[in-house]
C-alpha cells in the first residue's frame, strides 16, 4: 500500500444535532463504556474517511492506519469528534469534505442505534423471522431510508468493486438510462459497479431536473473497510451484518440489476435466488436482471451455466439476461418496477418496504465462516432448491471472508484454506466457476503473497 498523507489532529462537529443523542448515549460515547461500539465505529469511520483508497485488503488498511484514533468531546448540543492521523484525502484546505462529514455522522447514528436498540436490548427477537425483519425495518426507518408516499422506484445494483474501465463505463451508462426514467439507485456503496450506476444516474437526474435524487449505500462493518463509501452516496446506512444487509436490499428494492463481479456478486445472486425460489414467494414480483456489455457476456454465460448445473432450470427462470443494450436494461427495470407498484397497490402492501416476502431463517441468521462451519455445509441436491441456494450462498460468503474480511484473512493465514464438499456435480461446477473467476481476474488467489482461501473436496 502506498504511503498516504495523514492529518495529525482535527476536530469535527455534525452540521445538525446528530439525530438527537440522549445524555446516556453521549456518556456512553465520551466515556467509551461499550468497547464493541467503539471498535465498530472506529472501523467504519476509518472506511468513510479513506474513500478513494485503491486497496481492498482490510488487514493492510487497518495496519496502515493503526495510529488512527477517534475521541468524543461533550458539548452543549451533543458532541463533536476529535480525530488523530485521519486520511488527508478526506479534507480540503484543512476542512473535512461535507459529504464525508455527513457519512461519518451517519455511521455514528447507525452504530449507536444498532448497539442500544438492537444488540443491547430485548426490543427485537433476533431468533425469529419476524423479529429480524422488524429490526431491519427499524434500522432503515431510523436512517430515513424508508419513506411513505415516495413512489419513485429504488433500483438495487449489485456487481464487482474491482472491475475494468469498460465494465465501469457500462454500469455508468445503465445508471444514466435509469436516471432518465426517474429511478433512484441503491448499491453496496463502494467503488466499481457500485459507483458507476450512481454516477450515471446523477447526469440522467440532472437532465430531467428531478428533485430528491437518492443514491443510497447499504453496507456493514465486516466489508466497509474493503469497500469504502463512494463520494456520490448521499444516504448511507450501516447494517449489523451481511445477512441483514442483504435483507435490507431486497425489502426496499423494486427491481434488482446484477452486473459482473466476483465471489461477492455470486453470493448476492444466490441470496436473491434463495428468496425467489422459496415456495411462498413465487407469485410476488421482484424483477431480477443480469446486465453486461457485449465484451463481458461470457461472465453471465458462466453464471447461468453454474446455476443450471446446481439449481436447475427453475432457478434460471427467475432472471433475465440483457447484454450490450443499456436502454433495454433500463426499460425492463422500469417496466418491472411499475408491475411491482401495481402488485403492491392491489395487495395492500407498502411500496417502500416489501413486507410480504418470506425470507427463511437460513438466509437471515448470521453465518460465521469458520473451517468447521464451512466443512459442514450441505451442498447436495437431495434438498429443496431454495435451501441449496442458501447453502451455496453461505459457501460464497465464506470465500468472500477469506478474500477480503479481516477475520477471514486471519483464519486462512493460521489454518489454511476452507474445505468444501458435496455432490460431485455441484463441486465440479463450483470449482469451475471459481477457477473462471481467477482466470478473469475477478478473484485473487495463488499469488506469492496470498494463500488460497478455499479447497474443493470431491
Amino acid at each position: 500500500m502506498t504511503e498516504i498523507d495523514k492529518v495529525p489532529f482535527t476536530t469535527v462537529s455534525p452540521e445538525a444535532a446528530l439525530e438527537l443523542l440522549s445524555p446516556t448515549e453521549v456518556n456512553q460515547l465520551v466515556n467509551q463504556t461499550d468497547a464493541e461500539l467503539f471498535k465498530i465505529f472506529r472501523r467504519c469511520a476509518l472506511a468513510v474517511l479513506n474513500t478513494g483508497n485503491n486497496t481492498d485488503d482490510t488487514s493492510e488498511i487497518m495496519e496502515h492506519f493503526k495510529d488512527f484514533d477517534i475521541r468524543f468531546i461533550r458539548q452543549a448540543r451533543g458532541l463533536k469528534l476529535q480525530l488523530s492521523n485521519a486520511p488527508a484525502s478526506a479534507f480540503v484546505d484543512g476542512k473535512m469534505i461535507r459529504g464525508i462529514r455527513e457519512q461519518l455522522f451517519s455511521v455514528l447514528r447507525d452504530v449507536v442505534y444498532i448497539t442500544n436498540e438492537i444488540r443491547n436490548s430485548d426490543r427485537f427477537n433476533l431468533t425469529t423471522q419476524d423479529g429480524i425483519t422488524d429490526a431491519v425495518f427499524h434500522i432503515l426507518r431510523n436512517a430515513n431510508i424508508v419513506r411513505k408516499g415516495d413512489i419513485n422506484p429504488l433500483v438495487v445494483c449489485w456487481g464487482g468493486h474491482s472491475i475494468s474501465r469498460e465494465e465501469y463505463d457500462f454500469t455508468k451508462e445503465v445508471g444514466y438510462q435509469l436516471g432518465l426514467r426517474d429511478m433512484n439507485i441503491i448499491t453496496g456503496c463502494g467503488p466499481g459497479a457500485m459507483k458507476g450506476p450512481m454516477k450515471g444516474a446523477t447526469i440522467g437526474h440532472a437532465k430531467q431536473h428531478i428533485p430528491n435524487r437518492r443514491y443510497i449505500g447499504i453496507t456493514e462493518p465486516g466489508i466497509i473497510a474493503a469497500e469504502s463509501p463512494n463520494p456520490i452516496v448521499n444516504e448511507l446506512v450501516i447494517m449489523p451484518d451481511i445477512e441483514k444487509r442483504l435483507e435490507a436490499f431486497v425489502r426496499v428494492a423494486h427491481s434488482i440489476i446484477v452486473f459482473p463481479g466476483g465471489v461477492g456478486t455470486a453470493e448476492e445472486i444466490l441470496y436473491i435466488l434463495g428468496v425467489l425460489l422459496h415456495p411462498t414467494n413465487r407469485e410476488i414480483p421482484l424483477p431480477l436482471i443480469f446486465a453486461a456489455s457485449a465484451d463481458n457476456k461470457a461472465y453471465f454465460d458462466t453464471i447461468n451455466q453454474f446455476i443450471g448445473s446446481t439449481l436447475g432450470a427453475e432457478a434460471q427462470s427467475c432472471y433475465q439476461v440483457i447484454t450490450a443494450d443499456c436502454s433495454e436494461v433500463a426499460r425492463a427495470v422500469r417496466q418491472g418496477a411499475d408491475q411491482v407498484l401495481e402488485y403492491r397497490r392491489n395487495s395492500k402492501d407498502a411500496f417502500y418496504f416489501n413486507w410480504k416476502l418470506d425470507i427463511p431463517p437460513d438466509l437471515q441468521i448470521p453465518f460465521e465462516p469458520t473451517h468447521e462451519s464451512m466443512a459442514k455445509l450441505d451442498l447436495r441436491k437431495d434438498q429443496p432448491i431454495h435451501t441449496l441456494a442458501s447453502n451455496l450462498r453461505r459457501a460464497f460468503s465464506g470465500i468472500v471472508a477469506g478474500n477480503v474480511k479481516e477475520q477471514g484473512l486471519i483464519q486462512i493465514r493460521e489454518k489454511g484454506p476452507f474445505e468444501l464438499s458435496g455432490d460431485p456435480e455441484i463441486m465440479q461446477a463450483l470449482d469451475m466457476l471459481l477457477r473462471t473467476f481467477v482466470s478473469q481476474n475477478r478473484m485473487k488467489i495463488g499469488t506469492s503473497t496470498y494463500t488460497p482461501c478455499y479447497r474443493v473436496v470431491t
